[in-house]
């Protein structure tokens, strides 16, 4: 073959000019030249027990789970005050520390790692919740942010101590968010005590593009209860089409920050309009609802099918997990209980005729997809 030296040295630019385009911070990759692995954080939101047993770890690592969030309390008396109360060690056995490392020991030993994610909780709301957390003068901002910090360091201590993987150091708390100084000065403090992963939990109305130190953060969280249409048992491709805005919105924001996404939470009822309010709480909805294990399923097979190839997009925790204790070393049993006392609440409340309402995959077919998608490798 002839040698063309004009030839070889333009092929040779032309070479290296894709080579630059394809490794430049700028270019946008796609799916396929990124994702070779599924995302990292398989993960479910841990119902705190009584106890904890080696099946309840067994439980989840059957359906390929590699992360669990564990979520202690904390308590405020309304969205003004001042003071966070919360009990380290006569809490709730599986929310007191003591229960928090062992259950995120006996999770190590079976190859889960753990977030740490504490909440507050409103004793009297007044149709208030954290995100409306706000104080009403300056002085009472720092007190605040000064029983904050005392109280989360705590936890990042506590993380550091049972070598727990990742802390979230808070979880929609919307109005205090707009006080970035105040949050740095918090991060800055929890990075001297604790060498983990760190994120925060932002609502996903507004409150996640109004965050302005997820450069101080690892990972971008978002509570991902994204309306997505406000149709009754939508199809899959509607579901579909109702992801794409906040794709795009999630992508972007990723991009300014060169961080990538987790879902701190993401969950469906099996109720026909699961995908309308998807945080609406099972207990608030009158006999009216409409179950529907399909629309649930439905609605997790979008999920996965929208996001598992973003390259962006690092996983998430599904609301909620519940374990069978020690007391039942099966489902069938400790559902039967549990729907046992459902039955009793109901009839307190007077409220027989509403269906079994689920905040949770495990008792629909959304466990089957669930399991098959965190079973990818």
């Amino acid at each position: 073959m002839r040698y063309n030296k004009f030839a070889y040295h333009t092929l040779i630019a032309i070479s290296v000019m894709l080579s630059s385009l394809i490794c430049s911070p700028n270019h946008r990759r796609t799916d396929a030249e990124v994702r070779t692995s599924p995302p990292a954080m398989k993960g479910v939101c841990w119902v705190a027990g009584d106890s904890i047993a080696t099946h309840n770890i067994q439980q989840i690592t059957d359906v390929s789970v590699n992360w669990m969030s564990q979520t202690p309390f904390a308590y405020m008396e309304g969205h003004d005050t001042t003071e966070i109360r919360s009990n380290f060690d006569t809490a709730w056995w599986g929310e007191n520390d003591r229960g928090i490392i062992q259950t995120a020991e006996m999770a190590r030993e079976a190859g889960i790692k753990t977030m740490l994610k504490p909440h507050i909780w409103m004793h009297t709301s007044d149709g208030k919740w954290r995100s409306d957390i706000a104080m009403n003068s300056e002085e009472e901002w720092q007190q605040w942010f000064a029983s904050y910090e005392e109280w989360i360091v705590h936890y990042a201590e506590l993380a550091e101590k049972g070598s727990i993987e990742a802390l979230c150091i808070g979880t929609e708390l919307h109005q205090t968010i707009k006080r970035t100084e105040a949050w740095r000065s918090i991060i800055s403090k929890i990075r001297k005590v604790y060498n983990g992963e760190l994120t925060y939990a932002a609502n996903w109305y507004q409150e996640y593009e109004d965050v302005q130190f997820w450069d101080d953060l690892d990972y971008i969280g978002i509570q991902a209860y994204f309306p997505l249409t406000d149709k009754h048992n939508p199809s899959k491709k509607k579901l579909m089409e109702g992801w794409e805005k906040h794709i795009t919105a999630m992508e972007q924001l990723a991009e300014r920050y060169n961080k990538k996404i987790i879902f701190t939470e993401i969950g469906y009822k099996n109720t026909s309009d699961t995908a309308h309010e998807p945080w609406v709480w099972p207990r608030s909805l009158d006999s009216t609802v409409v179950r529907s294990d399909k629309a649930q399923i439905i609605c997790y097979e979008a999920l996965f099918e929208s996001f598992w190839n973003k390259p962006w997009f690092n996983g998430l925790f599904i609301w909620k997990w519940f374990h069978t204790t020690y007391k039942h070393d099966n489902y069938d049993d400790y559902f039967a209980e549990w729907d046992r006392r459902r039955e009793e609440y109901a009839a307190r409340r007077n409220r027989k005729d509403r269906p079994l309402i689920y905040f949770s995959p495990q008792r629909t077919g959304a466990i089957d997809v669930m399991s098959e998608w965190y079973h990818k490798e």
